[in-house]
């Protein structure tokens, strides 16, 4: 191509003027440029960030489901299930495939157990030695058209696991509720326990407990009935109604329990259990029939009915009037005889497999921190409150969970899901796998979140914790609506009692290995009050009981998985673990002063105990600081020094707990490690604060020697130690 086609390029020239105009229309150019650039990245974050926790919790309460919770209680209360029976086996199938289908992995874990069975029973009555017997049925009867008839022909005869066998027959003693005091006063009323058959009503003490109260008095063994003035309602004998009618028990409705004192499988105390075909090392039979924690005589419940039978045929001085029945029952004697009772019990304690079901939802972040939800699945009967309730609103949570899944959430930290089998007999499956794992949960439990019966009946929300949870629970609680009155929230009711939330101690429920055993942040949750629920591990507890007056429509069950789940979930997704140690410290102050003031004039000092609080006060208080200053600078850290910072402020805040243990455990008690909350001695079921120094002072007061009280002031300063942990603990720094 000639030079003539192409231009010759000129350099443009420009006035001073022009340029600066150039110049600043570059700069604007420039600026627009990164405005969209920083637009479109902003945008690109917005669109790809992930959603926030809050939002998938906010979800959570949206979507619960009655209908849901209302098949799985059917479903899992269609026959009796006492543990270590086929009925149970394939309740724990349900409860896997349950939570297998919603994609979470799942695995079963078995161990054989020592399960006590009754072989036989008999009960009879006589005017006086000698004289003809009377027999008692000792049978829960079904009502016209019901359902569970059928089923009810597989419910294992009225019994008490682990009751010593024999044969007694010896002149009764009535003693009401069968609590220490009342075989105080019948001892000044000159009445001898010593080889009579106590008769005793529930109603303040557990099965447990008063049946070792009974031997410690010298009886030769114990029948235990539910009074119609505490089970059957109010009103005059002959105008009460029961069920079917009324939420009352029937006449012949009998509770029955256990008699084992200690938790977890009797052959394996201390230590785990394993799986059958496994080697394990185990006490013997003779072993454990001379231990303290087997009943050593032998026992029955009976029904109201037959306890008043056996009333009728009694002599003696008369009871003092807060020992008497209710309106229309006979006047209440005490004995001795003239009545005889002839009792026999043989027993059937067998090795038996029991079976844990865990579901597992992994966390993103920090896989190896735990965040665990249980509830027991077996049941003396069929289960419908305690402890099926709680099933059905647990498999409830995880159908939520797994719907969150499904819209992209997943945990910070990791969510077990856990279905604990035997605890009737004694808290077995959950304390093996506890003791079993006791080291990687010492290390990595966040939290352990219990919910045994989900519904009584009406009442409110009713949790129990230990108080590092205090805020956490309120919190959550102000999210749910209550369910029996809509305008307000769970919180509101909540807050009305006194106190609101009270403390998880002793062997009640599934999470005494973890509080008691191991130092784990637990609590306990039902909704409704216990008096509303008269047919306790009884024939009657079915879901027709429960679909008539427990939860008729279910709600109660959603509202209670509800703040069960979000718990749960603040607990898995905060970046800093919602734990309060100020409210803990709060907490020990008044029971400090409770304590201190049952022992007026005591030649000890409680000075160490009250100085450890101070101390955690100020710990707690520090932490808290720490927390809300880190918050404030999200932006301000790097990502790795965060990361460091959060871990260590969340290690400080999980193993703070497990500083109130102590590897050597309460005095006489060695599996119970808690020094600040644990059940009573005289009541296995109770809660008690510094227990150790609650026993001493007792022990004290009726030795007043000079070892007792050292002993006392020994007790206060292992309880000071412990807070003096915790305090180190989160303080975070070697001394």
């Amino acid at each position: 191509m000639s030079g003539r086609g192409k231009q010759q390029q000129q350099p443009l020239l420009l006035s001073p003027a022009h340029a600066a105009a150039g110049s600043g229309m570059g700069r604007r150019r420039h600026l627009t440029f990164l405005v969209v650039a920083m637009t479109l990245v902003a945008s690109y974050h917005l669109l790809h960030a992930p959603i926030p926790s809050s939002r998938y919790h906010a979800l959570f309460l949206t979507i619960g489901s009655n209908t849901s919770a209302s098949a799985h209680l059917r479903a899992l209360t269609l026959r009796p299930h006492v543990a270590g029976t086929e009925a149970n086996a394939a309740a724990a199938e349900y409860v896997r495939a349950a939570l297998s289908s919603l994609s979470f992995p799942t695995r079963v874990t078995p161990y054989s157990v020592l399960l006590s069975y009754p072989a036989h029973r008999s009960l009879s009555i006589s005017a006086g030695p000698g004289l003809p017997n009377n027999f008692f049925p000792l049978v829960q009867e079904t009502y016209p058209d019901d359902p569970y008839a059928a089923a009810a022909a597989e419910v294992i005869p009225t019994y008490f696991a682990y009751s010593a066998s024999g044969s007694v027959a010896a002149e009764v003693v009535y003693a009401n509720y069968g609590d220490k005091r009342d075989y105080a006063y019948l001892a000044s009323r000159g009445v001898d326990v010593a080889g009579k058959v106590v008769l005793a009503r529930y109603g303040d003490i557990h099965c447990e407990d008063m049946v070792r109260n009974a031997r410690a008095a010298g009886a030769a063994a114990a029948v235990i009935y539910t009074d119609a003035k505490d089970f059957s309602g109010p009103g005059a004998k002959g105008k009460r109604k029961w069920f079917p009618d009324t939420r009352w028990l029937p006449p012949s409705g009998v509770q029955v329990g256990t008699l084992y004192y200690g938790n977890g499988d009797p052959t394996t105390p201390m230590w785990p259990s394993c799986a059958a075909g496994e080697d394990c090392e185990r006490l013997s039979m003779e072993e454990l029939d001379g231990s303290e924690a087997m009943p050593g005589i032998p026992a029955l419940p009976v029904s109201g009915r037959d306890g008043e039978t056996i009333q009728k045929a009694m002599g003696g001085g008369v009871a003092p009037p807060e020992w008497q029945g209710g309106e229309g029952a006979p006047v209440y004697r005490i004995g001795p005889g003239p009545a005889v009772l002839n009792l026999t019990y043989i027993g059937n304690e067998t090795l038996a497999t029991i079976e844990n079901v865990f579901a597992v939802i992994e966390g993103r972040e920090e896989p190896d921190r735990y965040v665990i939800i249980g509830n027991h699945r077996d049941a003396w009967t069929f289960g419908a409150v305690d402890p099926n309730s709680g099933t059905a609103a647990m498999l409830e949570i995880a159908e939520r969970l797994s719907k969150l899944e499904k819209k992209g959430w997943r945990p910070r930290r990791t969510i077990i899901v856990c279905s604990w089998d035997a605890e009737e007999f004694a808290l077995i499956g959950s304390t093996e796998w506890a003791e079993e794992n006791m080291d990687i949960l010492g290390s990595r439990a966040i939290a352990y979140l219990n919910v045994d019966i989900s519904v009584f009946g009406p009442g409110g929300l009713m949790p129990r914790a230990t108080p590092q949870l205090d805020e956490l629970i309120k919190e959550a609680s102000r999210m749910v609506p209550d369910p029996d009155d809509p305008s307000h929230t769970l919180y509101d009711a909540m807050i009305r009692n006194n106190p609101p939330i009270t403390r998880v101690a002793g062997a009640g429920t599934d999470f005494a290995a973890f509080v008691q055993y191991i130092g784990v942040p637990s609590l306990d949750m039902s909704y409704g009050l216990f008096s509303e629920y008269p047919v306790y591990h009884s024939l009657y507890d079915d879901y027709v009981w429960m679909e008539r007056f427990g939860d008729p429509l279910f709600h109660r069950h959603v509202a209670l998985a509800s703040v069960w789940g979000l718990i749960a979930l603040r607990l898995a997704d905060d970046e800093i673990i919602p734990f309060n140690y100020v409210s803990y410290a709060s907490e020990l102050v008044e029971s400090s002063k409770v304590v201190e003031d049952g022992c007026p004039g005591c030649p000890v000092s409680f000075t160490p105990l009250h100085k450890s609080i101070k101390q955690l006060k100020k710990a707690a208080t520090e932490i808290q600081i720490e927390k809300k200053m880190l918050q404030a600078e999200k932006w301000g850290l790097n990502t790795k020094e965060r990361t460091l910072k959060v871990r260590d402020i969340n290690d400080r805040l999980m193993m703070a707990e497990r500083a109130f243990t102590n590897r050597e455990g309460l005095a006489g008690r060695p599996w119970y490690k808690h020094m600040i909350y644990a059940s009573s001695d005289q009541d296995d079921w109770g809660t008690k604060a510094f227990p150790g120094i609650v026993s001493a002072i007792a022990n004290a007061n009726k030795l007043n020697t000079s070892e007792s009280w050292r002993l006392l002031q020994h007790e206060i300063y292992r309880g000071a130690r412990a807070v003096s942990k915790a305090s180190a603990v989160l303080d975070g720094r070697l001394t």
